[in-house]
């Protein structure tokens, strides 16, 4: 039996998952670890938390896999996925030298803003394709400079998240291109760092590591490693992708006309490019253009910052009874609120929710926005605004959505994953806003399985790919967008669009 290992590394815990080469699944294990919120706005992990976590879940997964017959000889290869932007700082004795901003931290709003001031904005553009943003990783290191300079004067070497469990693995420095490409220092239509950018914000190419495939190996598992987690030594270790990228690979999002809507506590709508567009329509772009996993590809992507956070806020502030209930009944709540919303017809009423509980991203980039409801009427009850927020949410993804179709890309089947996509009627919803069928995949095990595939193109087992997905893909359930909706979203979503303008004066203010 062949088997491939993907580790994915998330923001609130690790993954690892044990595949057959066709694709099923023989074993997982999850172990979570702390988020720090030091002082508001601020968001960090330890990453040696994130390191026996993973040494943790390798060895239940392991576990797991020998009740199914399946050893660690048997592994050809191992994945990695993980959180992006994160910064990493190493010492030159290669330890950890603070603990790690992660994408989440909003601290580094003024060094973004010195960052296109010096670069210049639309040079940055042509330079790696992305704005700097407060989430991006190349402000936060600049934050480090500016406000620890004795840390940031020991760094040697910078790495992200996932790049770092690559070193504890194997020992090498390395940073994975698609992950790479959001760190706003990579040339993302050359694969390469920009060397102009780091002149111009005065960093040392020398805290860079090279940058490498998603699709091949590098590096093995030390012997170290292996008596820590029962892996074999000298197994090799894949380049994987950040955790979007190994997303769309493990949904089959490998070719063009297709892409991925993501529903986790963060919204992404991500397309497949065979070449590297970029939103040029204002100032700044709306949408991130990123390195793919895949070869010599791209893609484009949104992202609503409150898409499963708004209903985690519904579950954990108006639907309390069904959440303690839960955990007596075994019933999921969400379900439960989500069978309630389905009473409600299409356009809640004329209750509109704006889903700004983190600020947004896509297409406002403002990371002081606040959401709320608007239109609320004494006609509306609890049912009202479970379905709003529901709504509010695939609104948010057709902002996405709209601009990236406005690049020129084609989008003729949306594959749907995450906690979100779970719920049928959100998917009916999202279909239904935006206009394009829904597909749900047997890619259950999120990132971690795209992170395995490409360990397999790397080992060996698949030729490309491309030729991963083929094999192990499958389509499990289509959700075609209904025409009896069609007026009433489209009517609620103008007036959503509308609604940021001419709040942003009162909703958009510093925390």
């Amino acid at each position: 039996m062949q088997t491939l290992l993907g580790i994915d590394l998330g923001t609130t815990g690790v993954k690892a998952a044990l595949f057959a080469e066709d694709g099923r699944v023989l074993a997982d294990a999850f172990f979570d670890y702390p988020l720090y919120h030091p002082h508001p706005g601020w968001a960090e992990q330890n990453p040696d938390d994130w390191w026996q976590a993973t040494i943790d879940a390798i060895r239940l997964c392991l576990s797991k896999g020998a009740e199914q017959g399946a050893s660690p000889s048997d592994v050809r290869g191992i994945g990695l996925s993980g959180q992006m932007h994160g910064v990493v700082l190493l010492d030159e004795q290669h330890q950890v030298l603070r603990p790690c901003i992660i994408w989440a931290d909003q601290r580094s709003e003024k060094q973004s803003q010195w960052m296109t001031e010096r670069v210049g904005a639309r040079q940055l553009i042509e330079h790696v394709s992305n704005p700097a943003l407060t989430g991006f990783t190349a402000p936060k290191l600049l934050w480090v400079r500016d406000n620890e300079p004795d840390i940031f004067a020991r760094a040697h070497t910078l790495l992200l998240p996932k790049d770092y469990i690559r070193y504890r693995l194997t020992g090498e420095m390395a940073m994975e291109i698609s992950d790479a490409a959001g760190t706003c220092l990579l040339d993302v239509k050359h694969g390469i760092w920009s060397q102009d950018v780091l002149k111009a914000i005065e960093l040392d190419p020398s805290l860079l590591p090279p940058v490498v495939p998603a699709d091949a190996i590098t590096g093995h598992i030390t012997d170290e490693v292996a008596s820590l987690t029962g892996l074999i030594a000298g197994t090799p270790v894949a380049g994987g992708g950040a955790d979007n990228a190994c997303g769309a690979v493990g949904n089959g999002v490998v070719s063009p006309g297709l892409a991925l809507v993501s529903i986790g506590t963060s919204g992404v709508v991500l397309a497949y490019a065979d070449s590297p567009q970029v939103d040029t329509s204002g100032p700044v772009p709306r949408v991130h253009t990123f390195n793919h996993a895949v070869p010599n590809a791209w893609y484009l992507m949104g992202v609503t910052q409150g898409a499963g956070l708004s209903m985690r806020w519904v579950r954990d502030n108006i639907g309390l009874p069904e959440h303690a209930l839960e955990r007596w009944t075994g019933v999921d709540a969400y379900e439960t609120l989500a069978q309630e919303a389905k009473s409600v017809p299409a356009g809640s009423e004329g209750l509109i929710f704006l889903p700004y509980l983190q600020g947004e991203r896509t297409p406002h980039l403002d990371a002081y926005a606040r959401g709320g409801w608007i239109g609320l009427s004494a006609r509306h009850d609890r049912r009202h605004l479970i379905r709003s927020v529901m709504e509010g949410v695939a609104f948010s993804l057709r902002d996405c959505f709209a601009i990236i179709r406005e690049q020129g890309l084609t989008i003729e089947q949306m594959r749907a994953t995450g906690g979100g996509a779970k719920s049928p009627l959100w998917r009916q919803i999202i279909a239904d806003v935006l206009g394009v069928e829904l597909v749900t995949t047997n890619a259950t095990e999120g990132p971690a399985f795209g992170a395995a595939l490409l360990a397999g193109v790397a080992g060996g087992v698949y030729s490309s790919v491309q030729e991963a997905c083929k094999q192990t893909v499958r389509i499990v359930e289509r959700t075609a967008p209904q025409t009896s909706t069609k007026a009433a979203y489209d009517s609620a979503y103008e007036t959503y669009q509308a609604l940021y303008p001419a709040l942003k004066p009162i909703i958009s203010k510093p925390l």
